[in-house]
């Protein structure tokens, strides 16, 4: 696809289609998990699986974040044209992702159970919630590797062949989860293992793929060491937008804590919410991986004037998407909860949180998408500020007053709309401020 020419509404859209397709699939997968956990292992299960989600993504989001320098680096080096610098940062970016898996595997088996009991985990579900972290992060370095993979591959504009390789993957995951959960009669541990699986075979098959390709990006392990340079441009952009991860994980966590002193009845019915929530952040996960290639590519061509208009279509798109696919959420929320769960009281307390969360749920587009943009100019610094300052900054002083004073399910979920409106109004700004720079530096 070329980025740097022609009308972009199309493009960025045709570009976003085949990750959004792919997160729905992570997602439904993911739900799969849920789900037989649920009905087959019963609402313990399922709880454990979701009050372990926050604090995975604590632990892995901080290095994962470097997979943004990677995509951002790569976008601007394809769009230069500068093949011998494109294989230079894809070699020093995986041998990055497989030594920072082995990091997170390492903290997360020795982080996980001290953690969750300090996150206030109930007594009921913390040891399944153990078992399944410890078995879990085993995966982790294969998670990285692909993930890396996959920025690369979509900072050269190809979105559907990590969507190809996660969907075979995810299948497999399925299948794996039916026979060890209602065949072999496992529980979470059946379900981390089949997760495990997965991601391995995911890594081993965007692994094979560039290292068979007939571009700038081809794998050659020979090759696999450490550029300076690379390294250095790659963390410029990566490390604040893993810090603004693991900001928000923190965040995040903290709220999971208050989720889950109203017991496991909330942490089972937030979870199942927060899975079918997922299906809408979906689309804006797609523009801000669109944004950034679009951004990078232009930036590297020195088509400043493109970037405007990627920030325009992305807009609309998200307003689209907010639109359509979160009003349908709310508007089959109880049925869609249904699946996870047969317990009235837990799905009344799911539609609660997709409910408030719906409402205003652009602003969490607004405020995802933004940053890609400002990073694929490459500024990375000023959206973790916005981050830190509009989302987890405000979060917790929400969780220490307004949900303090009245500690209400409902004056708890909506520390989330505050935050994204604040947070979003920040990153539109910070993009301007990126956007005035870039246009002093081509015009001096």
């Amino acid at each position: 696809m070329d980025m740097c020419s022609g009308p972009l509404f199309k493009k960025i859209l045709v570009f976003a289609l085949p990750i959004m397709a792919m997160n729905v699939l992570q997602l439904l997968f993911n739900a799969a998990d849920m789900v037989i956990a649920g009905r087959f292992s019963g609402k313990e299960a399922l709880a454990a699986v979701g009050a372990a989600g926050s604090l995975i993504n604590l632990i892995v989001n901080l290095f994962m974040g470097l997979s943004v320098g990677t995509s951002v680096v790569v976008a601007q080096e394809y769009g230069a044209q500068q093949p011998g610098d494109v294989s230079r940062t894809v070699h020093t970016s995986l041998l990055i992702s497989g030594i920072s898996g082995l990091v997170v595997m390492a903290a997360g088996l020795f982080l996980c159970g001290p953690m969750l009991a300090l996150m206030g985990t109930p007594e009921d579900i913390l040891p399944l919630s153990v078992l399944y972290m410890t078995i879990y992060f085993l995966g982790v370095p294969a998670s990285m590797v692909y993930n890396f993979g996959a920025a690369i591959l979509r900072a050269v504009g190809d979105s559907r062949r990590p969507m190809y390789y996660l969907t075979f993957s995810g299948m497999v995951n399925v299948v794996l989860n039916l026979f060890f959960v209602i065949v072999l009669r496992m529980g979470v541990d059946g379900l981390a293992w089949a997760t495990n699986i997965s991601q391995y075979i995911a890594m081993a098959l965007i692994l094979l793929y560039l290292s068979k390709s007939d571009r700038a990006i081809r794998l050659f392990p020979k090759k696999l060491r450490i550029d300076r340079e690379k390294l250095l441009r790659i963390v410029k952009i990566g490390l604040p937008a893993g810090l603004q991860n693991l900001l928000f994980s923190i965040s995040n966590v903290l709220v999971q804590a208050a989720i889950n002193s109203f017991g496991s009845a909330l942490v089972a019915a937030s979870s199942a919410a927060s899975n079918i929530e997922g299906f809408v952040s979906t689309a804006m996960n797609a523009y801000y991986n669109a944004a950034i290639t679009f951004t990078g590519q232009n930036m590297g061509a020195k088509k400043y004037e493109r970037i405007d208009k990627v920030a325009q279509v992305s807009t609309v798109l998200i307003f689209i998407s907010w639109i359509v696919v979160g009003g349908l959420t709310m508007l089959f929320a109880r049925t869609l909860l249904g699946i996870y769960t047969a317990d009235a009281h837990i799905i009344d307390l799911g539609v609660i949180r997709i409910n408030v969360l719906m409402v205003a749920y652009f602003t969490c587009g607004i405020m995802n998408v933004f940053p890609g943009i400002t990073r694929g100019m490459g500024f990375s610094v000023t959206p973790m500020l916005c981050t830190l300052l509009g989302a987890c900054l405000l979060r917790i002083v929400w969780l220490w007053t307004f949900f303090a004073w009245n500690p209400t399910v409902v004056m708890l979920f909506a520390c989330y709309p505050v935050t994204w409106t604040v947070a979003g109004i920040g990153q539109v700004a910070a993009f301007y401020h990126a956007r005035k720079k870039v246009r002093l530096i081509s015009e001096g």
